[in-house]
């Protein structure tokens, strides 16, 4: 009777499905995940990176106390950080955390065989949290392959690779708990994240989140926390993103560089969904477009709802995004939007954000009031470098210099007005303050916030 049951078994399995088998190797009898690290882990690496930082007062950049407290600022002084990175080539091409690595004098690469290399940036993106390096002198590395993270499927089996509280390199694994994962940003870190519940901790930062091919799926970046332990509840910055990356790298840019999509979109919620006549709330109604940009040269408006970007939903503007960030300049990216009902389809060109109107940018010389200070025009380029408001406009401060600096003047600053008068170009501002002396007055505007700043030449 036990036999025939099995004959049963076997003569239901579906089409196509493989037959039962005997275990062919120790590993498989133990059901263990001991190849697949073996495998792996030799393209995980060590991270120590030594950076120059100063220790400033609270009271430094404000325009009435800084002065004041500038005799008891700190010298400048060393600070280490421990992180992980994943070799995505035999060249030595490593991807990181810009958090781990970012602003670093010294990097020091040590691999999983004890090898040790010293390593340059090729390119660094605070915004992203991600950095592309180059070891120095490296052949025949171990590397990982990059999955296209847009295959990956909730409740797919994980492991963490990395150096925790440096201790040296561990492995936890879990499962993929969550996909496109927005508005969960750590630090200046924005954008889209594969979440898992693989315990993620201090130095797993920019190690590699792998599926059970040995492939690379994400970098771990981050975790959700109210104790600073693992909660179960990490972040990884997906691979399609980290692809990339790689190849502008590789292509000689020294910045990431997103499309420009100049436009500003808000999520559309149940209430808002009523108003806008969809049967759903998803997607991403166009707020404001602003003349000439991609979206409105390919035909959308405000009051438009996008809803798919090459075939992928979104439902916020982090993840239009990331899709377009995907994508890559000079491409055009499929757009599914809904206006007034009806479905529409267009291709929106992927552009680097242009450098219109010039931005003429000028450095005030010796003979100035303020020597150093450089200033532009602001223009969708210069908009995206300083992390502006999407309709800036008028003269923004690139660098304070030593006397700016002094004086209160911040990077990103737009200068609306010198002593009452207003403010249309650089030029503008290197007459009023060349020669001479006397009061000066500053309007400027930091954020949402006018400000006059006065000082006396």
């Amino acid at each position: 009777m036990f036999r025939a049951f099995v004959c049963f078994i076997l003569l239901a399995l579906p089409a196509g499905a493989q037959e039962p088998r005997v275990p062919q190797s120790p590993a498989e009898i133990s059901l263990s995940f001991a190849p697949l690290v073996k495998q792996a882990a030799p393209g995980v690496v060590n991270i120590y990176a030594r950076r120059i930082v100063d220790a400033r007062s609270p009271f430094a950049d404000d325009p009435v106390f800084g002065n004041l407290f500038r005799e008891f600022q700190s010298r400048p002084r060393v600070q280490n950080s421990l992180g992980s990175g994943v070799i995505l080539s035999a060249d030595g091409i490593v991807v990181t955390n810009y958090h781990v690595v970012g602003q670093a004098t010294d990097i020091h690469v040590v691999l999983n065989d004890r090898r040790e290399y010293d390593a340059e940036i090729l390119l660094a993106d605070e915004e992203s949290d991600l950095a592309i390096m180059r070891l120095a002198g490296a052949s025949d590395m171990p590397h990982l392959t990059l999955r296209d993270s847009d295959t990956v499927e909730v409740g797919e089996l994980v492991l963490a690779i990395g150096n925790p509280f440096g201790v040296g390199q561990t492995v936890s694994s879990g499962i993929v708990s969550g996909l496109a994962r927005s508005g969960t940003a750590t630090g200046n870190a924005r954008g889209y994240f594969i979440q898992t519940d693989a315990p993620i901790n201090p130095g797993n930062s920019g190690g590699a989140l792998i599926d059970v091919a040995g492939q690379l799926i994400g970098v771990n970046t981050s975790i959700l926390t109210r104790s600073g332990g693992s909660n179960g509840i990490g972040f990884a910055i997906p691979s399609a993103l980290v692809a990339q990356f790689v190849e502008q790298a590789q292509e000689g840019h020294r910045r990431f560089q997103r499309p420009w999509a100049g436009m500003i979109g808000q999520p559309v919620n149940a209430e808002l969904s009523d108003s806008l006549g969809l049967t759903v709330p998803g997607g991403v109604v166009i707020a404001e477009l602003r003349p000439g940009s991609p979206f409105d040269s390919a035909g959308l408006q405000v009051g438009d709802v996008v809803v798919r970007v090459d075939r992928a939903p979104v439902n916020t503007p982090a993840e239009m995004l990331f899709r377009m960030s995907v994508r890559g300049i000079g491409r055009a990216a499929e757009v599914i939007y809904i206006r007034q009902g009806q479905e529409k389809i267009a291709l929106v060109d992927m552009i680097a954000p242009p450098e219109s109107p010039p931005r003429d940018t000028i450095d005030l010389g010796e003979l100035s009031m303020l020597p150093g200070l450089r200033i532009a025009r602001t223009n969708p380029a210069v908009i995206a470098e300083l992390g502006l408001p999407h309709d800036a406009e008028g003269v923004v401060v690139l660098d304070p210099g030593p006397y700016g600096g002094q004086v209160g003047l911040l990077t990103g600053d737009r200068v609306l007005g010198i002593n009452g008068r207003r403010i249309d170009a650089p030029r503008d501002v290197d007459q009023m303050l060349r020669g001479g002396g006397g009061r000066i007055q500053f309007e400027v505007l930091r954020g949402n916030r006018r400000l006059l700043l006065r000082f006396r030449a």
